[in-house]
């Protein structure tokens, strides 16, 4: 589950050779019991961001669907990764000579209207962009959702759009944080920050491409409840530190069994994976 962890009083002494107090050397704690959450859905085995992604996550027994939040020229928010659309869709043959194929150019009639599963196989024909009130729909009472706020560069407003529809989800909210089943993420300070302020109760994660600085982690720990690191950058003294502040790690794309081993016996909290089956079926 997404839970915030109870955060401790003691601080730490860091040096370059890891995390130090005055009982010595502090070791994460392996996690046999770390959090399965899918990548786009289940987007290994079938079309990322898209309906038939998550019910393989779902039957997958993965504990999350991680989802991308955008929204559509006439203001609704979708579940979109990419800025543009031509990678995963046939927007440039169904709208051929747009200026823009931007996801935020289009209206949401229009981006129902593209094929966002061809491109993966040819047996995901005429899979659509969804809407998040669709994912909402989907994973309700089945799995959680962790939602990442779009890095395009072009949106502002999106925290209060995505905090708008979860409060104006009937009764989801209160389900969802009853049972752990919620988080939300985003690599912009300002935007995890303003989510925050908005919905403090829901667990609020900050993504990281790079290995924060010990200084950035103590100002996150005043008020964020993860940092989700790219696993590159992620090893046992940063989850320690992590850890010691009081603060959980979520760390992405992890797709190798090998190095999914790896962090959970360094003591990740949660495993963002595009193949959450290697971590649910064996």
């Amino acid at each position: 589950m997404l839970n915030r962890i109870a955060r401790p009083v003691a601080a730490l002494l860091i040096t370059c050779a890891g995390v130090l107090t005055a009982a010595g050397p502090v070791a994460a704690e392996p996690n046999p019991d770390v959090t399965v959450i899918a990548h786009r859905g289940s987007s290994g085995i079938a079309p990322e961001n898209t309906r038939a992604a998550i019910a393989a996550a779902i039957k997958q027994r993965a504990d999350f669907v991680e989802i991308d939040v955008q929204r559509s020229k006439d203001g609704h928010l979708v579940n979109f990764h990419d800025c543009t659309m031509e990678r995963t869709t046939d927007v440039e043959q169904r709208f051929p000579g747009r200026p823009s194929y931007r996801v935020s150019d289009f209206t949401l009639a229009e981006l129902q209207q593209l094929d966002a599963g061809s491109w993966f196989d040819e047996s995901y024909a005429g899979e659509p962009i969804i809407t998040v009130a669709d994912v909402v729909s989907q994973v309700r009472g089945r799995t959680g959702l962790l939602a990442e706020i779009s890095p395009c560069e072009h949106y502002d407003g999106i925290p209060e759009d995505l905090a708008a529809e979860l409060r104006g989800t009937p009764g989801y909210l209160d389900e969802a944080l009853a049972d752990g089943q919620l988080g939300v993420q985003s690599f912009e300070l300002d935007d995890a920050q303003r989510f925050h302020e908005l919905l403090p109760e829901v667990p609020i994660g900050l993504l990281d491409a790079q290995r924060p600085t010990d200084a950035e982690l103590v100002a996150l720990s005043e008020w964020a409840d993860q940092v989700n690191t790219e696993s590159s950058v992620t090893d046992a003294a940063l989850l320690a530190r992590v850890h010691e502040l009081g603060m959980a790690s979520n760390v992405w794309t992890v797709n190798e069994p090998g190095r999914m081993r790896q962090l959970r016996d360094l003591g990740v909290d949660g495993i963002i994976t595009d193949f959450p089956q290697s971590l649910t079926q064996r």
